[in-house]
């Protein structure tokens, strides 16, 4: 370590950890990695050598190795962001409404809270503008309204919370998995059996936070569970529909690469490089004008069926495929019926 120095006057201090008396002897670049969301350890060692990452008010180093009492911060030019929301002017395709909730197809493309490097444009910010009073779950302060989210590039259906009741009920159906959920989804090849049930543990990968990965083993993750059934067998790629019985982060992404047959263009899960067809420079050329008609993860969370907080009523909606989506699949038809 260093000597130390005075803090810099034009950063502004983002986190404080102050080291668990238990900690064993760690990278702090490792270490870090693990405490903070939505940053790769390559940032988190980047940060350090510019010198935004301090032990005790000094200075340190990437191979440095935390112990027990340490005291890190991690400030940077810029304020850190409040949870408040701004309200913003964007339309919203409302399924349903009344006073205890309603129901939004979201755009794919469209985040569905603020969060890091997305802190405008989100549905949330939409919701904000619509509603001046949303009821917010414990601990998770600046997403008014939201009982569960679906992936920025997944489009599809949504149920959102206007009173502190709703709120309390809807999350008690997710939390207990009696909410029915049924998505919609392109992927390469064709599952065998036709229709089965993927019940493999997932969780974060340890080498890029972003993606899920499964852990068949069962020694990691947690519990994931998806139903699914193959819809249209189109040779190189199938449309599945798949229901969720749990609702992990990126649930069906993962397991349907975990199953061999990752999600079309998904580039984030390998999606996006042609896995199953011919060599021939045409069936290339066609593919990559279905990656260019749809750039996104074919996932489209297509009904969602709850017990209404206020009637008791099960209600069930629809969302028909985007127009990216039904663009593609019709290609997929046309292709496999003339060639």
């Amino acid at each position: 370590m260093e000597e130390t120095e005075e803090p810099d006057d034009d950063l502004f201090e983002h986190h404080r950890i102050t080291v668990d008396p238990g900690q064993e002897l760690m990278r702090i670049d490792r270490f870090l990695f693990t405490r903070l969301p939505n940053v790769t350890r390559t940032k988190i060692q980047a940060g350090i050598r510019e010198g935004f990452v301090r032990v005790n008010d000094n200075h340190t180093k990437p191979n440095y190795r935390v112990r027990p009492g340490d005291v890190i911060t991690v400030s940077l030019p810029e304020p850190p962001r409040s949870n408040e929301v701004i309200p913003e002017n964007i339309p919203l395709d409302i399924v349903y409404e009344d006073t205890d909730l309603l129901v939004v197809n979201k755009p794919a493309g469209m985040v569905v809270h603020p969060a890091h490097q997305n802190w405008s444009g989100t549905l949330v910010n939409a919701l904000a503008y619509h509603f001046t009073q949303l009821p917010e779950m414990p601990n998770n302060e600046g997403r008014p309204g939201l009982v569960h989210r679906i992936d920025k590039d997944t489009s599809g259906l949504l149920v959102i919370a206007k009173t502190e009741t709703a709120m309390t009920h809807l999350a008690r159906q997710f939390f207990e998995h009696t909410i029915s959920r049924t998505y919609l989804a392109l992927v390469w090849g064709v599952p065998e059996p036709a229709e089965g049930t993927i019940s493999v543990n997932i969780g974060r990968s340890p080498r890029d936070r972003r993606i899920t990965i499964a852990f068949p083993e069962g020694d990691q993750g947690r519990t994931a569970i998806t139903h699914y059934r193959v819809v249209k067998d189109l040779r190189y790629v199938s449309l599945v529909e798949c229901r969720l019985e749990t609702g992990r982060t990126h649930q069906i992404r993962a397991h349907m690469k975990y199953l061999g047959h990752p999600l079309f263009s998904d580039a984030m899960y390998g999606g996006k490089e042609i896995l199953k067809g011919t060599v021939f420079s045409k069936y290339r050329q066609f593919v990559e004008n279905c990656f260019k008609i749809m750039p996104r993860q074919a996932l489209h969370a297509h009904t969602l069926g709850f017990v209404h907080p206020t009637t008791r009523e099960f209600m069930r909606f629809t969302a028909e495929l985007p127009e990216d989506f039904s663009a593609v699949l019709q290609r997929w038809e046309h292709y496999v019926t003339y060639n």
